[in-house]
């Protein structure tokens, strides 16, 4: 088990190569993570949906993912609400005090019985921790850490930050707060996002050895490896290209809605040469863009009272009219519509709502999710596009609009008008040849030779991701000393 001093130290990143490498060596292997609180999701090919981490790292491991793999998704909506969603559907919203001192009492034997499965199923399990297992206010009500590690026998890598500073501090505070059953499954110690000399280091490693009595495995580079973050606390850290002078052809503005949900849609596009991506949140860091990408949210019709209240919706209408691109994914989509209406206050206070009007649609919200992965073809060619689908609003175009995507199952999605492009196809960038030739578009609009670069595939990408990510882990940490802790016998390839 994976387990950190804190939030974002890189846990899952490092379950991530950890799945590759025991996949690369032949076990059968499988993610666990008992609850998620995550704006990214995945939805498994039976309509499930769970954090994005875990369905990465099943990718990963190679197999597919499964709602055992994150029993239990809480997704933020507002005013200390999240939703629950429990194996892949959603249960109830619910605030934080009543999930705490009512729901985790259900949700623990749920998340025991999903990884008693998985070990059933699997050689290894690799299990991610949430946060630090050493919150005190937390810990009693605590399903993420340490009561997984009892439940499923797991020995404990703990990762701490160096990057952040207190690498030290934060591994010999958290040991401290561990009651002594918890600290006796800690069986090791890695230091993650290293930079600069490890030889400064050393001296430090052997007084934590010896304050600790617990074997420091490795200290691991920092990792620039494109594979998708777990959530929006990592808005913050992600190298996102920002357009400076002349430095990038193609300014692309994502506003950063409050509610962001899947902004890993928008990483292929840092990908593209000549492209620059930025978040906006205010009217100040607008600018002047090439592109405006509107994209998911857990609350459309709240996100789009914010986009008023900063004057950002003012942006975009300025923008559009200067018949420069919009696009709109998901929530995006619907904000871009005439009327959102809300019959059952499915959205919260139940009060409609006038959309951007750059889309001829209405959408209406429903109870009833609809997660599904999908594929069409774009309308107009005979482009096959894939993609998943994770909303609660049916819309309905009410004018002359062609759709985007005629789809699979007859169902149409979407809506283009001139330069306005609407969505409800999460991941719709990762089909790169789509978005080879949606670069060359918005090049060709401001008189730039298209690009001519081959175009590798999303699953190449992500392969090359995974395997590097498990070897960058393999070079820095003592795989023979890991191996004999879980009692495993390493085969070399």
């Amino acid at each position: 088990m994976i387990q950190g001093t804190s939030s974002d130290v890189g846990k899952s990143m490092l379950a991530t190569a950890l799945c590759r490498h025991f996949s690369n060596a032949g076990f059968r292997v499988a993610p666990f993570k008992s609850q998620n609180m995550a704006l990214n999701s995945f939805v498994t090919t039976s309509g499930g949906e769970i954090g994005r981490a875990q369905g990465v790292q099943a990718e990963a491991a190679r197999v597919d993912a499964t709602t055992d793999m994150n029993p239990i998704l809480l997704k933020p909506k507002h005013d200390m609400m999240s939703e629950i969603i429990v194996h892949g559907k959603h249960h109830l919203d619910m605030t934080a005090r009543d999930y705490r001192h009512k729901f985790v009492d259900e949700a623990l034997p749920i998340a025991e019985a999903a990884i008693h499965r998985l070990q059933e199923q699997y050689d290894v399990i690799v299990l991610e921790g949430a946060g630090s297992p050493a919150e005190i206010n937390l810990k009693a009500r605590d399903i993420a850490n340490m009561k997984m590690a009892h439940a499923a026998d797991a020995d404990v890598l703990l990762v701490a930050d160096i990057d952040r500073g207190g690498v030290f501090a934060s591994i010999v505070g958290t040991l401290a707060l561990l009651d002594d059953d918890e600290r006796a499954r800690v069986k090791g110690i890695i230091i993650n996002k290293f930079r600069g000399m490890k030889e400064l280091l050393d001296d430090g490693l052997v007084w934590l050895e010896d304050y600790t009595g617990i074997p420091v495995l490795g200290v691991v580079p920092y990792m620039n490896v494109q594979i998708e973050a777990e959530d929006s606390l990592a808005l913050s850290a992600l190298r996102f290209k920002k357009p400076k002078r002349d430095e990038f052809a193609i300014d692309v503005a994502v506003i950063q809605l409050p509610r962001i949900s899947n902004f890993t849609d928008i990483d292929p596009l840092m990908d593209e040469p000549g492209v620059g991506v930025r978040f906006v949140k205010t009217t100040a860091d607008f600018g002047k863009p090439d592109v405006v990408i509107l994209p998911g949210t857990k609350s459309t019709i709240d996100d789009l009272r914010w986009l008023r209240e900063t004057d950002l919706d003012a942006c975009v209408l300025q923008h559009a009219r200067q018949s420069k691109p919009v696009i709109g994914i998901c929530g995006g989509y619907q904000m871009l519509g005439e009327q959102l209406l809300d019959p059952h206050a499915i959205e919260g206070d139940g009060r409609d709502e006038l959309g951007l009007a750059l889309l001829p649609i209405t959408t209406t919200f429903v109870g009833e999710k609809r997660t599904v992965q999908m594929s069409g073809t774009r309308y107009g060619t005979e482009d096959i596009l894939t993609g998943y689908e994770i909303h609660l609003g049916r819309t309905e175009r009410t004018a002359d609009c062609a759709p985007f995507l005629l789809l699979d199952n007859g169902r149409t999605d979407g809506a283009v008008c001139e330069h306005v492009l609407g969505t409800y196809f999460h991941g719709i960038f990762h089909n790169r040849a789509f978005t080879r030739e949606l670069v060359n578009t918005w090049r060709t609009q401001k008189g730039l030779a298209p690009l001519s670069e081959e175009v590798q595939s999303e699953k190449e990408l992500r392969e090359q991701a995974y395997n590097i990510a498990a070897e960058h882990f393999e070079q820095a940490v003592d795989m023979d000393k890991l191996y004999r802790i879980m009692g495993l016998e390493r085969v070399m390839q």
